[in-house]
């Protein structure tokens, strides 16, 4: 790839357009350079921020279309008037410049372009191909374990409500391959019949590898195959008066049944296919996704692109694909409400990723019509409950900044608060909120490192948490070109807290972000909350002011968050197992010491002799660990 149309810049370093001209006559003058190679354009304001990023099959005929002074859509006609400057960058093909735009929109986010602004990954069902007895769990990341992967599945409740079904019907290991090894009887699982006991031998490996078989024949779609054997099985059971285990098999039965049912609409006609649906309103957008995978409907997601400042229903659905499918894998046929521009185009670039033909089809008719107006219908709905919330949420941020005199209604509020038991595990958490109410997808949390702390000092904790956050953000974004930066800060606490903060943003050199302490008030009662701002008397909300519930939302979910991520590094570090940490132990001696002494406590204490007469090891691997325990420190 080649990168050409390099602009002139003004001395203190933004592009310029030749000669200073900008709109039509800048664009035409570019024209007149550029050839008809495939390529990716950039086109930027006076400020240097980019506006619009797009591909094109020839540069030239695509670029002198924006020369033409009429023609244009209101949005494209703004965003023409606004070019200072373009940037231009040659491929090799259409399907290289293609790729290459939704990698640039996705790292720009140029005002004019569709944005899709939800990118989480999709969790999987994991079978593992590295162990005797495969574990099934749920996945979710990059595919780097060895084994079957079956998804995606639109949430983790759909992948945890088939996996907990799966284990009545299969009973499948799920636990860890260390807690695995460390096991010297079953544990619950296999005590409530959701897991057959490989770990304490209570299930040959040839018969756990035919339940393993079946489990993957029935993710793969095989699911009657596998119901009319284990029938079959029952009565031969029944029959020869084996009436405990047809009574097992009759609940395997009845579980499989109900995976089905709750899977809802499962398509007898269309094995795999991602189903996308688009609808549009008020100039606002919902894109419905259901994954049919194995004949069977494994959950949809709901996104709301933002729309460019109002590109039509073809380029909204393009971009959605395209963004979409950068980081996942497409179905091998790709069901749309509505036709795109490069339909083939499209195809061809998903199926190059995919390794294998990708289809991308508008049906008519028939069963994949059905399938594509359910999908319709829920984004319909979707995009309605949505335009609700989005004006009731935008009262309130209109509420917020009348109560707290701010400039406007925040775009973006960030809520922070510690949590820890005597300065013990501590972490910080960030919650954010804006006009389309929480936004999970940017929550963030921060282990507290600071060694100097005193335990519990909830000032010392703050100060790390937003020294971090904002010299991060003044690394990343020192001209507040991006959506990242705040407009306002709630911090839990009273005037102390306020006075604090403000002393941490005074240092860094952010003095301009309004900032607002929330104290509990009098009794510590929810309601009688006092706002504590930097040099202003504290004052509170009327008890029934909706502003009032919405901050004790904001609050209680920046709790909450807190609080599960303490509890998770606390859960964390209360199961590690020490063992872990000796080199040379690994799972199968790290068995034979808990099962000779009990605990890791015991293997800990344990004498240098003691440690010799324990199956497997060694001396001068008894030596090792007796000097781990008794050496540190």
């Amino acid at each position: 790839m080649d990168e050409t149309g390099q602009n002139p810049t003004s001395p203190d370093g933004t592009p310029q357009g030749p000669e200073g001209r900008r709109g039509h006559a800048l664009i035409g003058d570019y024209v007149r350079k550029l050839d008809n190679s495939p390529g990716v354009y950039r086109m930027l304001d006076d400020k240097g921020r980019v506006l619009y990023v797009g591909k094109a099959k020839s540069l030239k005929n695509r670029v002198s279309n924006y020369a033409n002074r009429t023609g244009h859509s209101a949005r494209i006609a703004r965003m023409i008037s606004q070019t200072a400057s373009m940037m231009f960058l040659t491929t090799r093909t259409e399907t290289e410049a293609l790729l290459l735009e939704q990698n640039l929109i996705k790292q720009l986010k140029p005002h004019f372009n569709v944005l899709l602004r939800d990118d989480k990954s999709f969790p999987n069902i994991l079978v593992t191909k590295d162990h005797g007895f495969p574990q099934i769990r749920k996945h979710r990341g990059a595919k780097k374990t060895k084994g079957a992967y079956y998804g995606p599945f639109a949430s983790a409740d759909a992948v945890n409500r088939t996996l907990n079904q799966l284990q009545k019907v299969f009973l499948l290991r799920n636990c860890s391959d260390a807690m695995f090894e460390s096991r010297t009887r079953p544990c619950l699982l296999y005590q409530i019949k959701r897991c057959s006991g490989p770990c304490d031998g209570r299930v040959s490996q040839a018969d756990y590898a035919e339940l393993v078989k079946d489990a993957e024949r029935f993710l793969s779609g095989k699911s009657t195959k596998v119901q009319s054997e284990l029938a079959a099985e029952m009565q031969k059971a029944s029959a020869e008066m084996e009436f405990e285990r047809a009574a097992i098999l009759r609940d395997r039965i009845a579980a499989l049944t109900r995976v089905q049912s709750s899977q809802g609409i499962n398509p007898r006609g269309v094995t795999e296919a991602d189903v996308i649906a688009l609808h549009m309103e008020g100039g606002q957008a919902c894109v419905q996704v259901f994954f049919i995978r194995a004949n069977q409907n494994w959950g949809n997601r709901d996104f709301y692109p933002k729309t460019g400042a109002g590109a039509g229903e073809a380029e909204v659905l393009q971009a959605f694909i395209g963004q979409f499918y950068d980081t996942k894998d497409p179905a091998r046929l790709l069901l749309l409400s509505h036709d795109i521009e490069d339909r083939e185009l499209m195809a061809g670039a998903l199926g190059e990723k995919l390794g294998r033909k990708v289809t991308i089809e508008v049906p008519q008719r028939g069963e994949k019509m059905e399938l594509m107006a359910n999908a319709a219908r829920n984004a319909r709905e979707s995009l309605g409950r949505k335009m609700s919330e989005s004006a009731t949420q935008a009262r309130l941020l209109d509420g917020l900044a009348e109560a707290f005199a701010l400039d406007g209604p925040p775009k973006r509020i960030e809520v922070y608060d510690n949590s820890h038991i005597q300065g013990a595990h501590a972490v910080g958490a960030m919650i954010v909120a804006g006009a389309e109410g929480f936004l999970k997808s940017q929550y963030r949390k921060f282990n507290i490192k600071g060694e100097e702390l005193t335990p519990g000092d909830d000032f010392g904790m703050m100060k790390e948490v937003l020294t971090r956050r904002f010299k991060r953000l003044l690394k990343e974004d020192p001209d507040r070109q991006t959506e990242a930066w705040p407009d306002l800060l709630l911090i839990d606490g009273g005037a102390g807290q306020v006075s604090a903060v403000n002393q941490i943003m005074e240092d860094l050199g952010v003095e301009d972000i309004a900032m607002v302490g929330v104290a509990k008030g009098i009794d510590r009662d929810a309601g009688k909350e006092e706002f504590h701002r930097h040099g202003e008397r504290p004052f509170a909300l009327k008890r029934n002011d909706p502003v009032l519930y919405f901050v004790q939302r904001l609050r209680d979910e920046a709790h909450r968050f807190a609080i599960g991520t303490h509890r998770a590094k606390r859960a964390k570090a209360i199961s590690a197992n020490p063992l872990d940490d000796i080199p040379g132990v690994g799972a199968g001696r790290k068995k034979a010491l808990l099962s000779h002494f009990g605990s890791a406590k015991a293997v800990s204490t344990a004498s240098l002799e003691d440690l010799q007469n324990v199956t497997g090891i060694s001396e001068a691997l008894a030596e090792t660990i007796h000097g781990f325990f008794h050496e540190r420190g």
